[in-house]
């Protein structure tokens, strides 16, 4: 019997795509081969390939390269190199050399002898070289019979700067002393003497402005897997011959023993073998409470060793580390996210073809109505340059300009474009808890006493003994008793490891720590209080116990309101943590939430995100840590809090600076107004142009109403763009 061959998934990263339609072309191409899938992603410009395991990747490569694109296959560093900046290079070169372009054409005042000849010689680098993208794309899908909006820009710059060196060379626009009169007559014209340098320029400036901003955050794309990678330890003692030496930890191979001193990150996968401490694991969990290790317990690679020296035996290194399949979560999220189309795109596919079509009618309406070439060509190629939008390459930077700088001042920091297009649709909010909903940082929440026990002396006792230690828990008592007053000293202090610490204050034996340190049978009271979910540490003094404080990582003041305005803005919060479930309900009803997910590890959380989806919910995540970063990348909207770690704020879409819940409902309104804004823009950044068209087709139209539509219409949208500012959070 036969067997499947097996499929081998391959990685292309994309050259070449200037729109969402040019990676539905790459798909569709890379498809057509046997037994391939294909999902080419527009954002990240790569495509993820699941061919049978004989194909060869160089014919892939070569597919995509028929469609007229690049394709190479990525090293094996995961990690992108910083790459030089063209667009930028591109943009610079454009607007030095349209200025002064833009000011001689609309400014009669300032045209001299022969200033048309300096404006041509200023609008040629701006034409061929700076508008080279435009032109490229344009021909890419001329080849492959499609029309975007990169056709229209191409075919209009071009056609404004062919009719201006016609007019120059062959018409009375070349004669000295020529000037473009202020006047917005409206007259049949046989466009001899008119040039549209000052549309050609202008366009192609604008227009890269709006690139250079989109590509911008495109190549924020790559940022999170070099933050979740950089976590990782830089180097290592390794014990060899039983001395400790010191190797990077790419040196490191599977069995190899190394030493891990109190405050250093773990450099690998392993299991202790010798030594005791308590581990700081909130990277993989989130969860702030540290977990104890001895010998014979496994440890996880970049999670920090909070107490004693530890022996460690590596397991898994390099690509196998739950440190390196995280940074593969969150590079596959990505990669996996829906394509979102630009709205300009949807709009060309069917804006292009109807002018272009009209372009040709008008030229052979007057050819046909025995007119004279002349005057046809002038009314053809007005139609091509009033529908080149100048204001299109506004609508949408603009409006991101403004809304991300507004959302700036508010703590909001929206990433690009492609983000806005899920905070309209977007229904269900999923909370982490840890360091979103609560502070992320442990305290002491309740000190319950026996029966005749002062409890500020009690806490006062544990306070002195735990002033000692280093863990975080102990950390939070100490903070509760100094709150209440300034701590004894402690003698014959001692860690008793995994357990506690013990020590004498003030002439009686204190004993602060888990349950097995304490002898005595403890009271009802204690029972419960050990049994509500959350951490509990035992004081004994003198033998006898006195008290369990309560440790408990705090719910924000904020986040309660932070809920009921998700709830009023029409979102389903849902409650996500690796903690139990005792606590997270606790906390859920503590803030006002229903929809509770409990006890869930990092990869968990991912599939939480992607079952929701499955669901038909369109998912906002919410989340602060290591571990949030592949659920944020996944959702279809990630917001990350600014106070949590650099991976989370790099996997996500939106970051909230200020770490108040509040700030998720603001970001969301603040999305969708920019978003409404960006749509306003496109509408009439389109409308002048087709409001003008019966006009090129007329022949009426000449230069002063050409740039004067122009300039209204992309202050137009400049000012709605700027309505924007008066933005108000509601927090």
């Amino acid at each position: 019997m036969s067997t499947a061959p097996p499929v081998t998934e391959i990685e292309l990263a994309i050259g070449g795509m200037t729109c969402a339609s040019c990676a539905n072309r790459v798909e569709r191409k890379l498809n057509k081969l046997d037994g391939v899938t294909a999902s080419v992603n527009y954002a990240t410009e790569k495509a993820r390939v699941q061919a049978p395991g004989g194909v060869d990747p160089a014919a892939l490569v070569a597919q995509v390269e028929a469609a007229g694109y690049t394709a190479v296959l990525p090293a094996d560093d995961p990690v992108p190199a910083e790459e030089a900046d063209p667009l930028r290079e591109r943009l610079i070169t454009s607007i030095v050399l349209t200025v002064p372009v833009v000011a001689l054409s609309m400014v009669p005042a300032w045209q001299f002898t022969y200033w048309q000849w300096i404006a041509l010689a200023l609008s040629g680098p701006v034409v061929v070289w700076a508008a080279a993208p435009f032109h490229r794309a344009a021909w890419t899908n001329l080849r492959h019979g499609a029309a975007t909006m990169d056709t229209l820009v191409s075919m209009g710059v071009l056609a404004a700067f062919a009719w201006s060196l016609y007019a120059l060379l062959w018409g009375t626009a070349g004669t000295p002393g020529m000037v473009h009169p202020f006047e917005l007559t409206i007259a049949p014209s046989d466009g001899a003497g008119n040039i549209y340098l000052e549309v050609a320029t202008g366009v192609t400036t604008f227009l890269l402005a709006g690139r250079w901003f989109e590509a911008r955050s495109k190549r924020q794309a790559g940022a999170a897997l070099r933050a979740l990678l950089e976590l990782g330890a830089k180097d290592v003692a390794v014990l060899r011959d039983g001395h400790e030496v010191r190797v990077p930890t790419d040196a490191l191979r599977v069995g190899d023993r190394f030493v891990v001193r109190p405050g250093e990150k773990i450099a690998t996968d392993g299991v202790v073998e010798d030594g005791s401490s308590a581990v700081d694991v909130s990277m993989l969990t989130g969860e702030p409470v540290p977990v104890e290790v001895g010998p014979g317990d496994a440890v996880v690679g970049s999670c920090v060793n909070s107490g004693g020296r530890l022996v460690v035996r590596a397991t898994r290194v390099g690509g196998d580390t739950q440190l390196a399949q995280m940074a593969r979560l969150v590079e596959e999220a990505q990669s996996g996210k829906a394509q979102v189309q630009r709205l300009a795109d949807r709009v060309s596919g069917v804006f292009v073809p109807v002018v272009i079509a009209l372009a040709a009618a008008t030229l052979g309406f007057w050819l046909g109505t025995g007119a004279g070439a002349a005057t046809a060509f002038t009314a053809a190629v007005a139609v091509l340059i009033v529908a080149c939008p100048c204001a299109l390459g506004l609508a949408t930077p603009t409006a991101l300009l403004v809304g991300t700088g507004r959302g700036a001042q508010l703590g909001i920091l929206i990433k690009g474009p492609e983000v806005l297009e899920s905070t309209r649709r977007v229904d269900t909010v999923v909370l982490d808890k840890t360091g979103t909903v609560t502070t992320g940082r442990m305290a002491l929440v309740g000190v319950h006493v026996a029966d005749g026990v002062d409890a500020d002396l009690a806490l006062r006792l544990a306070g002195a003994v735990e002033a000692a230690s280093e863990h975080p828990v102990a950390a939070a008592v100490v903070a509760g008793a100094r709150e209440r007053g300034p701590l004894p000293a402690v003698d014959a202090f001692a860690n008793v490891e995994g357990l506690g610490v013990r020590g004498t204050v003030d002439g009686r034996e204190v004993v602060v720590g888990r349950r097995a340190l304490v002898d005595a049978p403890l009271p009802e009271v204690l029972e419960t209080a050990l049994g509500d979910g959350r951490t509990a540490v035992v004081v004994a003094v003198d033998g006898e116990p006195w008290a369990v404080l309560v440790v408990a990582d705090t719910v924000k003041p904020t986040s309660r309101e932070a809920v009921a305005q998700l709830r009023r803005l029409g979102l389903r919060p849902v409650l996500l943590t690796g903690d139990n479930a005792t606590t997270a309900h606790a906390v859920a009803a503590e803030v006002g939430i229903d929809e509770v997910i409990a006890e869930v590890l990092p990869a968990d959380k991912l599939d939480v995100v992607k079952r929701l989806q499955d669901e038909g919910r369109v998912v906002a995540m919410v989340g602060d840590g290591v571990n949030d970063a592949a659920a944020l990348a996944q959702a279809d909207l990630g917001l990350a809090m600014g106070t949590g770690t650099d991976v989370a704020i790099e996997a996500s879409d939106l970051t909230l600076v200020r770490g108040d819940l509040r700030a998720v409902g603001d970001a969301i309104r603040l999305s969708r107004r920019t978003l409404g804004t960006i749509k306003g823009n496109l509408f009439w950044a389109f409308a002048y142009n087709v409001a003008a068209l019966p006009l090129a087709a007329s022949g009426l139209l000449n230069p002063m109403i050409a740039g004067a539509a122009m300039a209204f219409s992309s202050v137009f949208v400049v000012a709605n763009s700027l309505r924007l500012r008066g933005f108000r959070a509601a927090g």
